[in-house]
């Protein structure tokens, strides 16, 4: 007679204490970050961890649980640390962290039927509805990120030009005419990439120019529309941008909406971090024309700190989010009663149908600090993005290369026409572990960029950022210095962040 078999533990009091000592682990590893450099490149020894054969045979939970800190913890990426201000991405909190661990044990699938992970997502929809000016009933859905939110954005709109005529059913050749969307050249990437996925082309997006403050200029996104309209095309779709990824411009959303009503066009907001701006009194207005979107594709895991990955694609009008997505097929049949139950299911407003339960951490992030204090942390960005800029605008050394919107600082090295030397400051900080901005091309020139997005980056930190990049300045430069002396230690762990 063969065996039972399952995949619990055979000591459930031994699998307790393990997995207690491996939270705690977890926790001292959160508060004790700033002892730790930013980054650390992964050793050989763990990268060939990771190049073995498929096991056959298990091993004893402890076993694996010292694997994992010895060959993962230590290499992350370090965007939790204060001293990350390299790409926007947020820093998690220790309540994420926990609530993850909550959303696995129950191992809820959220494609759809009727069990309360639903009614937590719907909730978040409805919250955002709120801060955004939406209405109560507007449809939203989690997604992985804000790329595939303004894929999804670009499907809906893509249907709704179409009608009747119905592109899921009869393709793009239903019509005559090619769709033509505008977007700033500043706007992000995945916006192109979602006209190629989507079958319309990337050449039939028009790059509108933007000012000398990296927004779109208006007067050419009317004129680019009145050409294409002359020359028979069919302009759909106007994308907007709160926050680009370079600078952390904001578009000017309200006059953008008046041309894409104006036009019977869609207007769809990319918001990846700066949609989130809404939720703040002080920082609203900037974002100010949000409200009169048809859609907006944010990121819980950006400002809102909550762990990766938490996208969200929010939609004005719920009939046509659904319009666009949602199939007929037997075996996702409802019922009257039981666990079909259910109009429409998330899997009704995108293309998964298996969905981890994202709206559990994104829900205990917005219960335990509330909008209030969330919003404070990113006033507090903002004032530390000032602070560098305030810094590098009394700076003999660098200099600034695009306004501050909110909370991304572009610099560079005075007289560096090639931006050999950024290029140089931003390796060397990374590999010392003291810091970490990125590099961007702004104007055809490589920048340093800052985007400061940490809750966790205060004064501080801006303060020995300042001495890192004049003492990697004089070090790309071959110069003397005498640095290690200037950082004192601060933070909890009262350790020093670099020593030459």
């Amino acid at each position: 007679m063969t065996e039972p078999v399952d995949l619990d533990p055979e000591d459930w009091e031994a699998f307790r204490a393990e997995s207690h000592r491996a939270l705690d682990s977890m926790i001292d590893y959160l508060r004790g970050l700033r002892s730790r450099p930013v980054w650390t490149a992964p050793t050989e020894e763990a990268k060939a961890r990771f190049n073995r054969e498929l096991p056959a045979e298990g091993r004893a939970f402890p076993a694996v649980l010292e694997d994992f800190d010895r060959y993962i913890k230590p290499f992350a990426t370090g965007n939790i640390h204060p001293m990350f201000m390299g790409w926007v991405q947020g820093a998690g909190t220790p309540v994420g962290m926990i609530a993850e661990m909550l959303a696995a044990g129950m191992n809820s699938n959220c494609g759809g039927r009727n069990h309360i992970a639903i009614d937590v997502e719907r909730q978040i929809a409805r919250w955002m509805a709120e801060a955004f000016g939406f209405p109560r009933d507007a449809s939203g859905i989690f997604v992985t990120g804000a790329s595939m939110a303004n894929f999804l954005s670009l499907l809906v709109a893509r249907d709704q030009a179409y009608g009747d005529r119905d592109v899921r059913l009869n393709g793009l050749c239903a019509q005559s005419g090619q769709l033509i969307a505008y977007a700033s050249r500043e706007a992000h990437n995945c916006v192109r990439q979602a006209m190629e996925l989507a079958g319309l082309g990337a050449r039939h997006l028009r790059l509108i120019p933007s000012d000398d403050n990296r927004r779109m200029k208006v007067s050419a996104l009317r004129h680019a529309i009145a050409a294409d309209r002359a020359a028979g095309f069919r302009p759909f779709l106007v994308v907007g941008t709160a926050g680009t990824v370079d600078a952390g411009a904001v578009d000017p959303l309200d006059r953008l909406a008046d041309v894409a009503h104006t036009e019977d066009m869609w207007f769809h907001v990319d918001g990846a971090f700066g949609a989130l701006a809404a939720l703040s009194p002080k920082l609203k207005p900037l974002v100010k024309g949000l409200e009169r979107a048809d859609s907006i594709a944010f990121d819980f895991h950006k400002w809102l700190h909550v762990p990766y990955d938490a996208g969200f694609f929010l939609v004005r009008d719920p009939k046509a989010h659904k319009r666009a997505f949602a199939a007929d097929a037997a075996y996702l049949s409802r019922a009257p009663r039981g666990l079909a139950v259910g109009d429409t299911w998330p899997c009704d407003l995108g293309a998964d149908l298996s969905r981890g339960f994202r709206a559990l951490k994104t829900w205990m992030t917005i219960e335990t600090f509330g909008t209030k204090k969330l919003a404070a942390c990113m006033e507090q960005c903002c004032r530390m993005a000032k602070r560098l800029e305030n810094w590098i605008e009394t700076s003999e050394n660098f200099v600034m290369r695009a306004p501050v919107a909110l909370n991304i600082v572009c610099f560079g090295v005075r007289g560096d026409d090639d931006g050999s030397l950024a290029r140089e400051i931003v390796m060397e900080l990374h590999e010392r572990g003291e810091a970490a901005p990125s590099l961007t091309i702004l104007d055809g020139v490589p920048a340093i960029r800052a985007a400061i997005i940490n809750h966790r980056t205060h004064e501080e930190d801006i303060d020995a950022m300042t001495l890192f990049l004049e003492a990697a300045l004089r070090r790309a430069r071959k110069e003397p210095h005498d640095f290690g002396a200037l950082v004192e230690p601060h933070g909890p762990g009262k350790t020093r962040l670099s020593e030459d």
